[in-house]
């Protein structure tokens, strides 16, 4: 642990020895659910009749109902965000894939801070900001951890799964698994204060689950089986938040326990969403609304519904406060404590502006909005338009021209706001090699760059390289490398200085074997060649629809050889020399082991 960390968690442990020795309140619990792609419609409370969710509307009724709850459009953004109170482009995160989706090293978490002041701290789901050591959860802040890191996972029956940063197999359906490990985790610290984080992955794709959830949906007659599953599969959540909220019961310890539930975007299909424009991935009120429900019985009053705007940002504060941890030391936050508004102390909530930003590195890219409690201006790349909120809550009519002074006034309070925002800039977070906490460390094809330098979408006609998949999404890899003016490279940045071994994980047709390859790193170099083949087999995957993502299969290893590395940033690079058949061979990942 860095000193910086060592003194915020001692100023933590201050905070708690002191608020024990004033003899008040002791410390809450907090379970912090968070799911994948579950929109503001896929809870019956909010009018959804085909669904059903009785913990979801549960937890809303005997606590706090947040009526205007605002997440960022995709799902690694949100994350950053309501782990550390600042908006994510000032933590690094700025896209969901090839490690766009790392968060800073240096940023201090929710974790972080109450694990400083005596919290047990864990972790079930998914992490989607960063997947080697200290971007890893183990690394800011969670004692314990069982999920995996990157955007989606391939399967979720009977899959692999990390534990602290340990590989291991898993049985049944992975919330299913997932909430087990919450409930053991919750059984063996519940005589302390903890936080237990439940990152749930579904109803993100692919399409599975278990076949009771299934079978009820498909009965119900919904046109859509894409619907239908994710329906079933938020009835799974539902169920395994009900056994969460049991254990907590059984234990006596629910009333002292702050459970919060929300999502992380809007709907990732087209489905009831409750009237509202846009879905994941929109700048509009669709794609960044979500339910957001707080109980805490033993201060938060039954009932109650919120109307001013709050977002993720918000969490770090208000949970801090819950807590008792007073003079906290973070980076400077974005978001406000939520406990005025909970509380019913409305003269301490000033009205407030909100900013979306998705999918940008410069001020005039992606898709952008500013929120206040009336307003929404939205640009997604066609030009600003605005939105009356209070009385065109669906955004039906476009007030642009009839009210330019207010769209010039949100247009240039984004500009202000992105360019503080966004002035660490957008340069690749480095991948850390040889940290003493993980002698591994594995370069996912998915993190790749592509040289030529690529779109989103690689063309491999054009550039001879590219992803498997259309974009490079999670659990992808290289493919058609038909040319040895391609290569795929990675960011480094060696932390401590020694022997590596690379082991490169392939796939190679018998006609396609005998290619060349240079590992580059660190000015030191490996030459290899592709001699034996290696036919991959695609890992069964129970889908109840179609697959977009790219299919988990199983890969070769290939020995290039030790390579000494010295400290500091630097670039691995996989260049193909020859290439004697139709491409040099399909990659999906570089190992680094450190030899002690």
């Amino acid at each position: 642990m860095s000193f910086c960390r060592s003194f915020i968690s001692l100023l933590g442990l201050f905070a708690l020895s002191e608020c024990r020795s004033l003899g008040t309140q002791s410390q809450p619990n907090v379970v912090l659910v968070l799911t994948d792609d579950q929109g503001y419609g896929d809870v019956r409370s909010h009018g959804n009749k085909l669904i059903d969710t009785p913990i979801h509307d549960r937890i809303a009724a005997e606590g706090v109902r947040f009526d205007r709850f605002f997440v960022s459009p995709v799902c690694a953004p949100t994350r950053a965000s309501l782990l550390t109170g600042r908006y994510h482009i000032r933590t690094g995160v700025h896209g969901v894939t090839r490690g766009h989706e790392i968060m800073r090293a240096d940023e201090v978490t929710i974790a972080e801070l109450l694990k400083g002041a005596g919290y047990a701290t864990g972790a079930f789901g998914k992490w989607h900001n960063g997947s080697q050591y200290p971007h890893h959860p183990n690394g800011q802040g969670f004692d314990e951890f069982l999920g995996f890191c990157a955007g989606h996972w391939n399967n979720y029956f009977d899959t692999s799964l990390d534990r602290n940063g340990t590989m291991v197999k898993s049985d049944g359906f992975i919330i299913d698994t997932l909430t087990d490990a919450a409930i053991e985790f919750i059984e063996l610290n519940h005589k302390r204060p903890f936080f237990c984080y439940i990152p749930y992955n579904t109803p993100h794709t692919p399409w599975q689950v278990p076949e009771r959830y299934w079978r009820k949906y498909q009965a119900k007659g919904i046109d859509d089986p894409a619907i239908a599953c994710a329906y079933a599969m938020c009835e799974n959540i539902d169920d395994n938040m009900g056994r969460v909220l049991a254990k907590l019961e059984e234990l006596k310890i629910a009333d002292d326990t702050i459970f919060i539930y929300l999502s992380d975007n809007g709907p990732n299909t087209d489905r009831y969403n409750a009237g509202m424009k846009g879905r994941k991935g929109s700048a509009h009120e669709g794609g960044g609304r979500v339910p957001f429900f707080v109980r805490y019985p033993r201060r938060i009053s039954p009932g109650k519904v919120i109307k001013p705007i709050a977002a993720h940002i918000d969490l770090l504060p208000t949970l801090m406060e819950y807590c008792g941890v007073r003079n906290y030391k973070t980076k400077p936050l974005d978001g406000r404590s939520l406990v005025p508004l909970i509380e019913s102390k409305p003269s301490a909530w000033p009205s407030r502006t909100l900013f979306t930003v998705w999918g940008a590195t410069r001020l005039q890219d992606g898709r952008r909005a500013v929120r206040t409690d009336r307003w929404r201006a939205v640009n997604e790349k066609r030009g600003w338009e605005l939105y009356d909120m209070l009385n065109d809550p669906l955004q039906k009519q476009n007030l642009a021209q009839a009210k330019p002074d207010v769209l010039a006034r949100f247009s240039a309070a984004y500009g202000e706001w992105f360019s503080d925002a966004a002035s660490a800039g957008f340069n690749p977070i480095p991948i850390h090699v040889g940290h003493p906490a993980r002698h591994e460390v594995v370069l996912e094809g998915h993190y790749a760059y592509l040289h030529p330098t690529q779109g989103k979408r690689a063309d491999a006609k054009l550039h001879g390289i590219s992803y498997h998949g259309r974009s490079g999404w999670a659990n992808d890899w290289v493919d058609n490398w038909a040319s040895t003016k391609a290569h795929p490279y990675w960011h480094l940045n060696i932390v401590r200085s020694g022997d590596y071994q690379v082991v490169l994980k392939y796939a190679c047709a018998e006609a396609d074997t005998g290619s060349l390859l240079r590992v580059e790193v660190g000015g030191e170099s490996l030459e290899v060649e592709v001699d034996n083949p290696f036919l991959p087999v695609t890992i069964h995957s129970p889908d109840r629809i179609a697959r977009k993502e790219a299919q988990e299969r199983s890969w070769g290893s290939l020995h290039a050889g030790t390579v000494r590395l010295a400290k500091g940033k630097t670039q691995l690079r996989v260049r193909a020399l020859e290439i004697p058949g139709a491409e040099a061979l399909e990659l999906k990942a570089v190992h680094l082991i450190r030899q002690h």
